[in-house]
């Protein structure tokens, strides 16, 4: 991982539809060394996958960032058992106020509510903390 592989994920960070032509033209390089870096970081799984970012509220969905204590014994437990949750779309195991911090985006408060009592269920899961996304601002 080198300075030109950073501004490449940094530029798909900013906008995964950006032309490789554009990239390349960014940093000096052709636009084929640009397509060998990015598959290179997708085959050692640096650049894990392309998303939409979406305005939740005009799409009808709900969104929550949130914060799982778990018994330091289960906490690998909890995360596999996390990654099969319907509903549960990024996992950050965090040094903050919460073990692992979850994202969650579900098309109805029903939802939500339903997948929260199931995640403070969970065999090592000592609290959860919720933080409903009320919209987006960037």
């Amino acid at each position: 991982m080198d300075e030109k592989d950073k501004a490449i994920l940094l530029s798909l960070l900013k906008d995964a539809r950006i032309p490789k032509t554009k990239i390349a033209e960014k940093l000096g390089v052709s636009e084929t060394a640009i397509r060998k870096r990015i598959e290179k970081l997708e085959n050692q799984r640096i650049l894990l996958g392309y998303r939409a970012i979406l305005d939740f509220k005009k799409a009808g969905l709900f969104v929550s960032f949130t914060g799982v204590d778990v018994e330091p014994e289960r906490l690998w437990e909890v995360m596999n058992e996390l990654r099969g949750l319907e509903g549960t779309f990024n996992l950050y195991l965090t040094s903050g106020d919460h073990t692992i911090l979850v994202e969650i985006i579900v098309d109805s408060f029903e939802k939500l509510n339903e997948l929260h009592e199931k995640i403070s269920k969970l065999h090592g899961v000592k609290r959860i903390c919720p933080s409903i996304v009320l919209e987006v601002l960037k």
